[in-house]
């Protein structure tokens, strides 16, 4: 279902969001104060227009309250971040989604009202973290303080295993979500299906969890 977006800033952040949504065929209306960064996002965004968006009276002629989703992609000015992410809310934009520098700006944006708080930079360097610590661990992501979702490359000590025999989640605590083999996935593997060396393993656990797996199978 298409749907629209107001994108507020159009740094790197800001520029990879509205190409993906376009991508991925939605509505965007692109906006920053810099004419170089509106103009680069011309011919990609739906519309893109040069606009201060701190200002109250600018964001309702842009009619931000008939979007679906706002997202202030605002990078190194807080105070221009956290004044537009109130006026939204306030402004009626069901949702807002604004990316944090630090916790603290994080704090501050929710207390604020938005809907959901990113950290691009802090959320990149710990997949990296993890993706250099490790010599198995292909991509990581936190989907919540509790659980992360990790895709790992099978070691040679699980070849020819089946998932009973390995009983993953009986002692380590995480759960083998799915198999790939080349292009096929196996969602929702059984008992008796066997992991083999170059098999890609979708795993959902804790860090430690899953950092204690992959330790014991070096």
């Amino acid at each position: 279902m298409k749907k629209q977006f107001l994108v507020i800033g159009l740094g790197r952040f800001g520029s990879s969001i509205t190409r993906t949504l376009i991508q991925n065929g939605h509505e965007v209306l692109a906006v920053d104060k810099s004419e170089q960064l509106v103009q680069e996002m011309a011919n990609i965004a739906t519309h893109a227009l040069q606009a201060d968006c701190t200002d109250e009276q600018v964001l309702r002629e842009l009619g931000v309250s008939n979007f679906t989703h706002g997202i202030v992609a605002i990078g190194d000015d807080l105070q221009a971040s956290i004044l537009t992410t109130l006026l939204l809310k306030e402004l009626k934009v069901p949702k807002v989604t604004a990316k944090a520098r630090n916790e603290m700006h994080g704090k501050v944006l929710s207390k604020i009202g938005a809907d959901h708080v990113v950290y691009p930079e802090r959320d990149m360097g710990v997949r990296l973290g993890n993706q250099l610590s490790s010599d198995t661990l292909i991509d990581y992501i936190e989907l919540s303080p509790d659980y992360n979702l990790a895709e790992i490359l099978a070691p040679a000590a699980m070849n020819g295993k089946s998932l009973k025999e390995l009983d993953i989640r009986a002692q380590y605590g995480c759960t083998i979500m799915a198999i790939k083999k080349g292009q096929h996935i196996n969602v929702s593997p059984k008992a008796d299906d066997a992991i083999h060396t170059g098999d890609i393993l979708l795993i959902i656990g804790s860090n430690e969890e899953i950092r204690e797996l992959e330790n014991d199978y070096e």
